[in-house]
């Protein structure tokens, strides 16, 4: 009996392992290289919406299957065309009349000949603004012309920070409280289009800056009646996301149809970790016993390649290395001109490659043209410039049985420079050796493609394996849903030393770039596959302090706004935070790499910080740290146990080194200040916020580097203590950060759970985040910071930090 249920054991582990995958995400990752060439689904069903940069700005892909003449739509949705009535200066300049003092100003008929006059946009920012507006209230009153009376929809494009109020000849069209960071377009009642007059008219807007920066732009835009095409919807069966593919399946009739989308971000091979190709893969095969012609069909918007849609490309076709190539960019091209969150690349070249085939045909035209050109076969002027092209490629698949047929295409974007590093302009990794060119690496890619599909699907399943044994299903699935997601937010190089690079962007939060406290919860992941990219993180940091630009005890924040890596822009530090993660990090690539020789080429720098941690570390001062979002703290508990930690991680590389005195001295130390710490954060039955404050609490998760890296500073009955009073205090999506608010960091909550002691304990706190992640309604990639009563999004999305989730994995692996 005891053999068969061995057996039942191993087969059901079998089987997982064959199922190496999430079924449920908050958003699907489809094309996910770096922060600039990152392409996602956001939503359950393919072919319910546009697909989107992670940002949440179309980047439209568009796939349709002609099955014996009739067509089906299995990926993303047309999108929504407007055509300029009035610009906004995205696309022309505008000049207005504007004060910052007003009267009945939004009345057709108020004399503003005394105001000023001034171009858009209107900004406190002196490298965005055409007219620099400082005050706190701004008035604008923009005249024009309008001779149009076919107008299907009137729609606001808006640009504010931050409260603002519209009025069109003198009523009241739109008014909201906040700021946007871009252009919104905002569909207006229809009753308001009747308030255009023929000839002259009145568009006026008050904007108030209540706080932060000042920005204010406007224009009308018609949304245009969507043209008849007679496409049916493609019926999806099923989906699923594995560690590096997302898979839909079809259904159409007579016809079944699978759709692969692999991003070979294998870690052990950097040459193809780094290519910036992802292959689109379609199995089709009969599902009703008879034989079908099936043609399949790609449109990929050159949005891709731009920040705004306003923006003119240029687009070509052409044949290299047994490919057909289609390729677009901006007419501009501004190589890192650009820096922060909410921006997408407008520099580089996309690229749609397939093997020269009879059967396939690519050609380009205008957005609005291209599904018309392969429902109905017409022929649409060639285009090779313009805005909101597409790049568009036919498979012929001919005759199709029940024996599955298989094609694919190519998606691949060069960037030319990726990152500006201490003023040098830096090609990505796959660059390095300069006889390169994206050519070749499409062409390599197509060659290589049945070998990398076999590596992809062996990693996904190894991967979720290896998950499923350290902590359950739902952990596994957690680990699936971070992999992608967390690789894609950084950039790979070469530094000019020589050196790896690895650098992160900050999505969605300031644009920061190799923020320190970014890849301190993202180092789990990286230290299983690959503690050379986390190299790659460390080392601009460790350049940066070594130099004389950096004139602090203490370890910097970031090297700059995405993608300028010129040193820190973030305008507060974070000492002990920065200082203790640095160390940490380094005593983790040394365990890791099963050798002390990174510690050693920065051990100057090292003992530095650890001086600083020891005098300053035990009980902090009022400083920010990476999860104060309710507010600075001192004598913060967590942050604490941070600096512990590093210092003993600090004697124990010192050991590793042969500094034996050093060691002692640290280590002595260490151990002291942990029972200091437990008597200072001492609250009954648990341990507190803040020192001396016994009725708060907060989440103790820098305690796991005191567990993972084996340093026994603290005892297990501290961890003990901790998990029981968590478990008591849980809402339905997880564990809140702390006392102070309700919502969390789901990455801390999977270290805090990797302290628990039994598969119970951290089966109950990560089941929660599973929740959250499955059932969220805020369709984002993976959001890091969310509301535990609700599940909905706080802040951040897109995040590198969910790297994190892979720390008890790696807590299983080291401590086997």
């Amino acid at each position: 009996m005891k053999k068969i249920l061995l057996l039942l054991a191993a087969f059901a582990l079998f089987a997982a392992q064959l199922n190496a995958q999430a079924g449920k995400a908050p958003a699907y990752p489809l094309i996910t290289h770096n922060t600039y060439f990152s392409i996602w689904s956001f939503g359950d069903t393919l072919n319910a919406s546009t697909t989107k940069h992670w940002s949440g700005k179309d980047q439209p892909l568009i796939g349709l299957i002609k099955v014996d003449g009739a067509t089906y739509r299995f990926m993303g949705k047309e999108p929504l065309y407007y055509k300029t009535l009035i610009p906004a200066a995205d696309e022309a300049q505008w000049s207005a009349a504007y004060t910052e003092t007003a009267g009945d100003w939004m009345d057709t008929g108020y004399d503003d000949t005394k105001w000023k006059s001034g171009t858009a946009p209107f900004s406190d920012d002196k490298q965005l603004a055409q007219t620099l507006w400082t005050s706190k209230d701004i008035w604008v009153r923009r005249k024009f012309n309008f001779y149009n009376t076919d107008v299907n929809r009137l729609v606001l494009k808006l640009y504010h920070d931050d409260n603002v109020e519209v009025y069109l000849n003198g009523e009241k069209i739109y008014n909201t409280t906040g700021w946007t960071s871009d252009f919104k377009l905002i569909p207006l009642k229809e009753k308001i289009k009747n308030k255009l007059r023929q000839g002259a008219n009145v568009l006026a807007i008050h904007c108030a800056n209540t706080a932060g920066g000042a920005y204010l732009d406007a224009g009308l835009v018609d949304e245009t009646k969507p043209r008849a095409n007679d496409i049916l919807l493609a019926k999806q069966k099923s989906f699923v996301v594995n560690a590096t593919q997302t898979i839909y399946n079809f259904k159409c009739v007579g016809i079944d149809l699978q759709v692969t989308f692999t991003s070979p971000v294998l870690m052990d091979n950097l040459a193809l970790f780094s290519r910036p190709v992802s292959y689109i893969s379609y199995k089709v095969k009969a599902n009703d016993g008879r034989s079908h012609d099936v043609k399949v069909f790609l449109s990929a918007s050159s949005n891709i390649a731009v920040n705004n849609p306003s923006q003119e490309v240029r687009a070509n076709k052409y044949t290299a290395s047994g490919l057909s190539i289609l390729k677009a960019g901006t007419v501009a091209q501004p190589v890192l001109k650009k820096k922060g969150d909410d921006l997408r690349i407008d520099w580089g070249y996309m690229y749609v490659a397939v093997p020269n085939s009879k059967n396939t045909t690519q050609y380009i035209t205008t957005q609005e043209d291209a599904l018309g050109s392969f429902i109905a076969k017409n022929n649409p002027a060639a285009v090779n410039k313009g805005k909101q092209l597409s790049l568009n490629t036919i498979l012929n698949f001919n005759s199709v049985g029940t024996a599955p047929v298989e094609k694919f295409v190519e998606l691949g974007y060069d960037d030319l420079y990726s990152v500006q590093y201490f003023g040098q302009n830096l090609k990505p990794w796959w660059k390095t050796d300069t006889k390169q060119t994206i050519e070749k690496q499409l062409s390599l890619a197509a060659t290589v493609y049945s070998s990398v599909m076999k590596k992809c699907d062996s990693f996904n399943k190894s991967m979720y394996a290896d998950a499923l044994t350290a902590g359950g299903k739902h952990y596994a699935d957690l680990c699936v849903l971070a992999y992608r997601q967390s690789i894609a937010a950084h950039q790979l190089l070469k530094s000019p030393k020589g050196e790896i690079l690895f650098l992160s962007k900050e999505n969605f939060s300031n644009g920061s770039i190799n923020t320190v406290d970014v890849t301190y919860p993202s180092a789990p992941l990286y230290l299983i596959y690959n503690p050379h990219l986390l190299e790659g993180m460390l080392n601009g940091i460790f350049q940066y302090c070594e130099s004389s630009s950096w004139a602090h005890n203490f370890a910097a924040h970031d090297l700059g706004t995405y993608p300028l890596a010129n040193g820190q822009t973030y305008g507060e530090n974070m000492p002990v935070e920065e200082s203790g993660n640095m160390i940490i990090l380094t005593a983790a690539i040394v365990k890791a790499e099963g050798n002390a020789n990174y510690a050693k080429k920065h051990w100057k720098t090292l003992t530095k910080w650890a001086a600083y941690l020891s005098i300053n570390g035990l009980d902090p001062g009022n400083q920010l740290c990476t999860d104060d979002f309710a507010g600075h703290l001192a004598r913060n508990a967590n942050l604490s146990v941070k600096a512990i930690v590093a210092l003993g991680a600090y004697a124990d590389m010192a050991s590793k080194l042969g500094k034996k005195a050093e060691a002692k001295n640290y280590r002595n130390f260490a151990r002291d200040a942990a029972g200091k710490w437990q008597s200072l954060a001492q609250a009954g039955d648990h341990y507190s916020l803040v020192f001396g404050s016994k009725d708060s609490w907060s989440q103790k998760y820098n305690l796991v580097w005191d567990k993972v890296l084996g340093l026994q500073l603290f005892p297990p009955a501290v961890y003990k203590t901790e998990i029981n009073y968590y478990l008591t205090k849980q809402n339905t999506f997880g564990l809140a950060l702390d006392s102070r608010k309700t919502y969390t960091k789901s990455d801390w909550i999977l270290w805090t759970a990797t302290l628990a002691d039994n598969p119970k304990d951290f089966k109950a706190l990560i089941d929660p985040v599973y929740k959250y992640a499955t059932e969220t309604p805020t369709r984002v990639p993976l959001s890091d910071w969310h509301e535990t009563t609700d599940g909905k999004m706080v802040g951040f999305q897109a995040r590198s930090v969910v790297g994190g989730y892979f720390m008890k994995l790696l807590e299983t692996k080291w401590m086997r």
